[in-house]
């Protein structure tokens, strides 16, 4: 009895220093928190801002983990600067709860005259202006006929004495429409709703307003960085960062980074981590608590049962039972409980589930697809989303789209593309095999995968190949672009977003047009839609862009950036070319009425070594022109556009135009007196611009 009592003893001795170590493990893992929870945690001094700024924002001395990709600080002057669409903004004030930003663009800040006049666009995927902001337009070079009587003026350095500049609001632009002035540029900037009531008042009184006041007062928008995402971390005792790898929402906790809140990488999932640390502990607890209740209580069943067994065995009353049987109907429940018919029937609903007809994929079958959606499987990235390389589970392999946010925005453009595409049927249109649930974790689209990149890829980026991507092969990719687009339009479909990211190759070199976001359906008993703008820097309809009218003629503006594109390798906004040349859309239209073209094309083309590309380079920049009109009535349709590629190709158009055959000739009138479009990235004209500009005297 004495060495029983003995072994009980030590049983429940090693228990409980089990149980002490344990407890001392969890207590010290979980006091080290997590490094970049540490460095997130913190907020930033940035400029003439100290310790208010936090996620989104990052910069110089902030980890780029910490904040979102699109909302990078300058910190190097006296107040921070965020760069949208290539446009610096200076930043006044941040309201975090709100997810408001006060800020003035830096070109006018205190210069009402800056070198360059442009026009700015915000990123809408990401800010967008607050009801409490409008328009203040400033004219430039104006006739000076109306100067009297007009107190909104302003001078710029060598203006000389017959011009005059003028600024107005929407509503002061009743007053100066009377004067119906002939200006050579306007640039909109956005101003607060209190500044422009400033403006109006002064105007009213025949004063003369404060247009630097209102310029640097500036104005208030609404950012969107995975804003709900963010809210949630946070209160899950979390700090907000981003993947810049994949451009992730990331929740840095204490204990480790997670998808989406503390505790849990489920979008159901919740609690803070430190209350997960608890439970955690509580459970430990409460299982070594078990342990040694149930250990000590099966010991003591043991010893009795093993007395009572001898006890009855020495009577000779019954043999010891076989526990075979038990296994076996155990075994046969389990498989009753668990087999086919409830899978199979699951995997049966979801190879029936259709979204406008598109097949509805299940978030884990994606997610598997992509292993996890791997950062080493990403194909490229776009306004809306990550695509990934995947395969699905009957083979097929595909592009995976998956959507930065699930918001009503993005909602609107996922049902968008997938009304769109399972309507469509084009062999140079993209396919789309299928999605997920508007109700699945996470918005994702399945395409079919096309394997050569994009067109942007192969004339200016990561697969540049003059060699490979000769001119036939371009002539080739506009004519196959040009038809798909076409077919949209018969589709009474508007892309909205043509560009050469959005046209991809296949291994032939074949074209699949893609990304339909943006895309409107367009009734065939409407002239146009009325719209705000959207779209990619550099390739916007600027007449879309003034008026809010979307038309096909848009798209086919769009289609003259990418041919040009195709002649001269070039981008369609590239910050680093002379001023003039920023938009490469003005940069043609100059060069074809100067009589350039070879000043455009790629050397890599053989323009001066070969008269058949000379004759068709030429020929397309002339189509290209006719593309890039300011005025969308003088633009072709893209069915013509279509005809006139086909007849290039085909080399009809030697005879049909041969006044265009060489362009430096003399029978160049169409290119000399039409006048040149302007963009949205640069000059915007309105009524009173006059249409034939003279060059700019900064």
């Amino acid at each position: 009895m004495y060495l029983q009592y003995l072994s009980q003893k030590v049983f429940f001795s090693i228990l409980i220093v089990t149980l002490i170590s344990i407890c001392i493990q969890y207590f010290s893992v979980s006091a080290q928190e997590d490094e970049k929870y540490v460095a997130c945690n913190t907020p930033f001094k940035c400029a003439n801002m100290e310790g208010v700024l936090g996620y989104p924002f990052w910069g110089p001395k902030r980890p780029d983990y910490c904040g979102h990709p699109k909302f990078e600080l300058n910190c190097s002057g006296e107040a921070p600067v965020i760069t949208i669409n290539s446009t610096g903004y200076r930043v006044l004030g941040i309201d975090s709860r709100e997810h408001f930003l006060t800020v003035a663009r830096t070109d006018y800040w205190n210069d009402s005259c800056p070198q360059e006049h442009k026009n700015a666009t915000l990123d809408s995927t990401f800010f967008d202006y607050t009801s409490e902001t409008q328009d203040l337009t400033l004219y430039y070079r104006c006739s000076s006929a109306v100067s009297v009587g007009v107190s909104s003026q302003f001078s710029c350095p060598n203006d000389g004495t017959t011009v005059t500049n003028f600024f107005a609001t929407d509503a002061t632009k009743k007053l100066l429409s009377t004067y119906s002035p002939t200006c050579q540029e306007s640039v909109v900037v956005r101003i607060s709703d209190s500044e422009a009531g400033v403006i109006e008042e002064a105007v009213n009184a025949l004063l003369q307003p404060n247009l630097t006041a209102a310029l640097v007062s500036g104005f208030v928008m609404e950012w969107e960085a995975n804003n709900s995402r963010c809210d949630e971390c946070v209160k899950s005792d979390g700090v907000c960062g981003s993947n810049h790898t994949t451009g992730e929402f990331t929740c840095y906790c204490k204990d480790r980074p997670y998808g989406l809140l503390c505790g849990s990488d489920s979008p159901s999932g919740g609690g803070s981590s430190q209350t997960s640390k608890v439970v955690g502990i509580s459970i430990a607890g409460a299982c070594i608590l078990g342990i040694l209740i149930g250990g000590s209580g099966y010991y003591f069943c043991i010893q009795k049962k093993k007395k009572r067994a001898a006890l009855i065995q020495t009577k000779g009353l019954i043999t010891p039972p076989s526990s075979k049987s038990m296994i076996t109907s155990s075994t046969n429940f389990s498989r009753s409980t668990h087999s086919g018919s409830y899978t199979y029937s699951q995997s049966d609903l979801e190879k029936c589930s259709t979204y406008f007809g598109a097949q509805v994929f299940s978030y884990t079958e994606l997610e598997e697809g992509t292993d996890n959606f791997d950062p080493s499987r990403q194909l490229g990235e776009g306004g809306f989303g990550v695509v990934y390389y995947g395969v699905l589970r009957d083979g097929r392999v595909v592009a995976v789209k998956r959507l930065y946010e699930t918001n009503f925005k993005r909602v609107e453009q996922f049902k968008n593309e997938v009304e769109i595409l399972s309507r469509l049927e084009h062999k140079n249109l993209v396919k789309l095999y299928g999605c997920t649930s508007r109700r699945s974790r996470e918005l994702i689209l399945v395409y079919e995968f096309i394997p050569n990149g994009t067109v942007a890829d192969h004339l200016h980026g990561k697969q540049t190949n003059s060699s490979v991507l000769r001119w036939p092969v371009r002539l080739s990719i506009a004519i196959e672009t040009a038809d798909a687009l076409a077919y949209l339009h018969r589709s009474d479909i508007i892309h909205r977003d043509v560009k050469t990211n959005n046209i991809l190759l296949d291994n032939q070199f074949r074209v699949k047009v893609a990304d339909f976001g943006l895309s409107r359906l367009f009734p065939n008993d409407v002239t146009h839609v009325s719209t705000a703008p959207q779209g990619t820097p550099g390739y916007v309809d600027p007449e879309y862009y003034q008026s809010y009218q979307l038309t096909d003629k848009s798209d086919v503006y769009s289609f003259g950036v990418v041919l040009i594109e195709l002649i001269s390798s070039l981008q369609a906004v590239d910050t680093n070319r002379h001023r003039h040349d920023i938009n490469l859309a003005n940069m043609a239209v100059t060069r074809i009425q100067n009589h350039a073209v070879n000043e455009l094309v790629d050397p890599c083309l053989g323009f001066e070594s070969d008269d058949n590309i000379r004759r068709t380079t030429t020929a397309v920049a002339e189509l290209a022109f006719r593309c890039l009109q300011h005025e969308r009535d003088m633009r072709p349709s893209m069915d013509e556009v279509l005809t006139t590629l086909k007849a290039i190709g085909n080399q009809e158009f030697v005879t049909q135009k041969a006044e265009v055959v060489d362009i430096r000739s003399d029978d160049t009138a169409l290119l000399k007196n039409l006048p040149p479009p302007l963009s949205p990235d640069s000059v915007v004209n309105d009524k009173w611009v006059s249409s034939s500009p003279t060059p700019s005297s900064n």
